[in-house]
């Protein structure tokens, strides 16, 4: 995969010519990012894996593959945050797409300022761990059967390396340096979301059942991941 920019930049996968402009202009202007607009959800799929976009934003509804597809058919191959356009109050459309591999997701139509907040939170978070001359530097926690290494971005259960999205590795993370105690649905919101929890939107539950099965966690009865009841959740520190 070739990414030689300078400069970051993301992918946008929007037909729509006169929202993908405006969106271009407005994250160039506050972020500085370079956007590249693509119309097709089939070349979307090629430039994504073959050029490594340091974010890519995805519409739902696009000629060629629908983005649900495309999410589907790069997650494996493409490590960088995806963030999704859904329809308006869709909730199908979100669960889908966290589903799929997603790591954020924003209603149509959505506000410049919302969805640059959202890639400037996303970027963040997925920006490596560098010392002062710009090179990695290496964050590892292990807890109990886990270990994750937040400067690789990777993770392990016992000796088995993990595939995980960027919003699982940062909610693995998250719960990494939280261990043994518990971590409010609230805080897992504000720190992967970049907003407060409404108390009604089930993506971060949607995550944790992700990250669960990756893990090789037992749903019914989770040994790594724990629910506290009207709490949330914690990362156990004990062995199996």
């Amino acid at each position: 995969m070739v990414n030689d920019r300078t400069t970051r930049w993301i992918l946008l996968v929007e037909d729509d010519d006169k929202l993908a402009r405006l969106v271009r202009d407005y994250l160039s202007t506050t972020l500085g990012l370079d956007v590249v607009i693509e119309g097709r959800g089939d070349r979307a799929v090629h430039r994504i894996l073959n050029e490594n976009p340091d974010l890519v934003i995805l519409d739902i509804m696009l000629p060629g593959l629908d983005g649900l597809s495309v999410c589907r058919d790069v997650r494996d191959g493409y490590r960088g945050p995806i963030l999704m356009l859904t329809a308006l109050g869709d909730e199908v459309d979100e669960v889908v797409g966290l589903e799929m591999g997603a790591d954020d997701y924003v209603a149509k139509p959505a506000s410049p300022r919302l969805l640059a907040a959202r890639v400037k939170t996303l970027l963040r978070r997925f920006a490596r761990t560098t010392d002062e001359q710009g090179r990695p530097v290496t964050r590892r926690l292990t807890v109990g059967r886990v270990t994750i290494d937040a400067a690789l971005r990777t993770a392990w259960v016992d000796d088995t390396r993990l595939s995980l999205s960027t919003a699982e590795f940062d909610l693995l993370w998250f719960l990494s340096e939280h261990a043994g105690t518990v971590v409010s649905r609230e805080d897992l919101y504000r720190e992967l979301r970049g907003v407060e929890w409404d108390g009604l939107d089930r993506s971060i539950d949607l995550r944790i059942a992700r990250l669960r099965k990756k893990l090789g966690d037992d749903a019914q009865q989770p040994g790594i991941v724990m629910s506290v009841r009207g709490s949330g959740y914690q990362l156990s520190e004990g062995e199996p």
